[in-house]
């Protein structure tokens, strides 16, 4: 976005905050004392124009605010500063439990989400006085509390539709994401677990942490884990890309024999749980494994090879099998869109003279790439926190004393998020690791979306 952009975009939400306000002002000034009313309950002013239903709705979202407040979100928020002061001790026999820092931020983020959307209800409330006084000065009639109602089934179905889907999307995807980027600002880990210990606010520390290059700090680590992550992703995502197209080609060139043999041959693998296959691939190729048993029972080797302990190997290995696990699907994609390729291109091409190369460089290519960009964007991001491979071939390993939080060589920055929550209990530092892949998928994402062929000529195909 450019800085022109920028300015324009804060420009607007600057103006439209003070329409806002403005809007608020005049319309309490100039509003009768019906609308007033209102600004402190709700649905006052469509109860006493005859908009019954309308009122109910707005004055109950007031009540249950107040009783949720009252009785439960205070008491939480009150409390959000600190996450709690009083621990848990024993006392005797019997257990004192005192405050508990989760719930105290799990519900204090959900207190403010809710004190928010009870404004933009206020809001709504006073444009919704000001809809209607405006109606009746005009001379205009009110909408019947039935045709209110029966909009929800007709012109707002939309927002009936949508109302449990977004409220899903809220509580199982919304809340934790902001619930796990507070934890990377706490001190969150396994000497502060609630009940028993309390954890509380440490800023920006996680973060300094995380980029820091000490004895102590994560920042070697994490520089190398990031580069492995994406070396991974790009080889992960072109060499499948290129081989399942070369794979597809060969098979559907005319005079190859059995074409759905070899398809259904590819597709099998497919058909076979990742999982067992990639733990089948992971023992056949251990120390003590088949292929090397049977290098040293041949005599081509003294000792076996270090398929998973050399960390150069290891990450070479995760690559050439990932291209066996990635190949049938490529070949798949490419095989519907290279049939729908204009064959009068390719005789042009030949009656030009253009060789084999030539007509896949300037025709099959652009055209797969113009085809399936957006299919590759979201293969490297999915590449990128490719937990199955990884973690099912060598659990992150090889490990190094070179290497701070419990990572390995063959650790992607998601595998190595998973050990820092299950096997460290290091929560604030897996929350500061979770919220550095979000920025590292964002920015590849949206840089190699601008650089996509379909995005940047739409109508090249056409």
């Amino acid at each position: 976005m450019s800085q022109n952009k920028k300015k324009s975009a804060a420009a607007s939400f600057m103006s439209a905050c003070a329409q806002n306000i403005a809007e608020i002002g005049s319309t309490f000034v100039r509003g009768d004392w019906k609308t007033k009313v209102s600004y402190l309950i709700l649905g006052f002013g469509p109860l006493m124009r005859g908009q019954i239903v309308k009122g109910i709705a707005l004055i109950a979202s007031e009540i249950l605010f107040f009783i949720y407040m009252a009785g439960f979100g205070a008491k939480y928020l009150s409390k959000f500063s600190t996450l709690g002061t009083v621990a848990t001790q024993k006392v005797g026999r019997k257990t004192v439990y005192g405050d508990n820092s989760f719930l105290i931020l799990l519900f204090g983020i959900l207190t403010i989400i809710i004190i928010a959307a009870f404004i933009v209800i206020w809001r709504m409330n006073i444009h919704e006085n000001l809809v209607e006084e405006t109606a009746l000065k005009n001379n205009k009639p009110l909408p019947s509390n039935a045709k209110f109602l029966s909009s929800f089934l007709d012109e707002n179905f939309d927002k009936t539709l949508l109302t449990l889907p977004c409220l899903g999307i809220f509580i199982f995807t919304v809340l934790p994401i902001i619930f796990m980027i507070c934890v990377a600002f706490t001190n969150y880990d396994a000497n502060h677990q609630s009940p028993t210990n309390l954890f509380t606010w440490v800023g920006l520390e996680n973060f300094r942490n995380l980029f820091s290059f000490g004895s102590q700090g994560f920042g070697g680590t994490f520089v190398t884990v990031l580069i492995w992550t994406l070396v991974w992703a790009f080889f992960a995502t072109f060499i499948d890309y290129f081989l399942g197209l070369a794979v597809a080609m060969l098979i559907n060139k005319k005079g190859i024999r059995f074409k759905k043999l070899w398809r259904t041959i590819l597709v099998l693998t497919i058909a076979v749980p990742q999982f067992v296959s990639l733990l089948y691939i992971m023992k056949m190729f251990g120390n003590d494994g088949i292929v090397n048993g049977y290098l040293m029972k041949w005599g081509w080797i003294s000792s076996p090879i270090p398929f998973w302990t050399n960390p150069t190997l290891a990450r070479i290995m995760i690559i050439v099998i990932n291209i066996w696990v990635g190949i049938p699907y490529l070949m798949l994609i490419a095989t519907g869109l290279l049939m729908n390729i204009p064959e009068d291109l390719y005789e042009s091409a030949r009656i030009d003279g253009a060789n084999s190369f030539q007509m896949f460089w300037k025709i099959t290519l652009p055209y797969m790439l113009f085809v399936t960009g957006p299919f590759l964007l979201t293969q490297f991001t999915g590449n990128l926190n490719n937990f199955n491979v990884i973690y099912l071939l060598t659990q992150g390993r090889p490990q190094s004393m070179k290497l701070t939080g419990n990572a390995g060589y063959t650790d992607l920055l998601v595998t190595w998020l998973y050990k820092m929550t299950v096997n460290d209990t290091n929560y604030k530092m897996a929350a500061v690791i979770g919220i550095m892949v979000f920025i590292v998928t964002a920015v590849v994402s949206l840089v190699v979306y601008n650089m996509l062929p379909s995005v940047k000529d739409e109508e090249g195909f056409q």
